[in-house]
């Protein structure tokens, strides 16, 4: 049975971000014993060495459009990041993680605006749906702080962009020879923030350790590529979809494994964004499987010599009958 790769890629993404969410407790604690940007630095710089070891090959074949393409992600990478540490100095938690999370909307505006991308109504829907749920999720309700805030902003717009000049990368280049170079910009440019701040220092502790270990290796060596090369399949739209359900994910494993508590309107979010990546999921089921019946009636007609100007309606006259049979079933 041949896997569509496309679903494949867009399953992928829903457990790499099962796994950020996962990691999601591990870096809160690293940070309070460990300044962020020097964390980021000890995260990012040995997951690009690794990868590097890895695709050792690629790297040498990328090219300079290649380099060009991979700093770019990173330089994304890295600006959403950095944006998120300063935001979250001036604003709160909650308002820091709805207003992130706003780039699953953003993504599709700024991807309609600049890659004039066309996306289905569901798409649009789905985006909105889980934008909601981010809002209840994360208890936003507070007052906004237009520093703070203005900052967070950017960072979404930040990781917007890295998806949408991801998609563009992996079109024309090594997926494996980006990953090391945007790790490696991203690794860079925190280090030497870093050294600049003063904040370098030795990590110290099993709670600190075991969170480098995990970040680097798990959520960044491994997470990273499997979005680069899920972005092959999968459209910037979706990807950012699927990404977005990282805070429902940290919220359950939260309370599974570090106690903590969510509100009912908090799980009522949860549940928001987890139904609108299954929609968006069981859409792209439909879609597949409507494409591989479109193209196998077209092979039928054309074997039978069916008038070619009649096998669009014949095409549509099937599917019709395809999504009726799927309605009952479900009835």
């Amino acid at each position: 049975m041949r896997v569509n790769r496309g679903l494949a890629a867009e399953g992928a993404l829903v457990g790499i971000a099962a796994v950020w969410g996962l990691t999601f407790v591990m870096v809160q604690d690293a940070i309070e014993l460990l300044p962020t940007m020097a964390f980021l630095a000890y995260r990012f710089v040995p997951a690009a060495l690794i990868v590097a070891v890895v695709f050792r090959r690629r790297l040498r074949g990328l090219g300079s459009a290649g380099w060009r393409a991979g700093a770019l992600m990173g330089l994304f990478l890295t600006a959403g990041y950095i944006l998120q540490t300063l935001g979250l100095e001036e604003t709160s938690a909650s308002n820091a993680g709805f207003i992130t999370g706003l780039f699953v909307v953003l993504t599709p505006l700024l991807g309609a605006i600049f890659l004039r991308d066309r996306l289905p109504a569901i798409a649009w829907v789905a985006a909105v749906v889980s934008a909601f749920g981010l809002y209840l999720l994360s208890g936003t309700g507070g007052e906004l702080n237009l520093r703070g805030d203005g900052l967070v902003l950017l960072c979404a717009l930040a990781f917007a962009g890295h998806i949408l000049v991801t998609a563009r990368a992996v079109a024309k280049h090594d997926v494996g020879g980006l990953l090391v170079v945007q790790l490696a910009v991203c690794g860079l440019a925190c280090l030497a923030i870093a050294g600049i701040a003063g904040d370098i220092e030795a990590p110290r502790g099993w709670t600190v350790w075991s969170a480098l270990i995990v970040t680097a290796l798990v959520a960044s060596a491994l997470g990273f590529f499997v979005q680069t090369y899920a972005q092959q399949h999968a459209s910037p739209a979706r990807t950012a979809l699927i990404l977005a359900s990282e805070p429902a994910f940290a919220g359950l494993f939260g309370w599974l494994l570090a106690d903590e508590r969510l509100s009912a309107v908090s799980w009522v979010g949860a549940a928001l964004i987890v139904a609108a990546v299954t929609i968006l999921l069981i859409y792209g089921i439909r879609e597949s499987a409507r494409a591989k019946i479109k193209v196998m009636v077209k092979r039928i007609l054309r074997k039978h010599g069916y008038p070619p100007d009649l096998e669009e309606e014949a095409i549509k006259t099937v599917l019709a009958q395809a999504d009726l049979l799927c309605a009952d079933g479900a009835a």
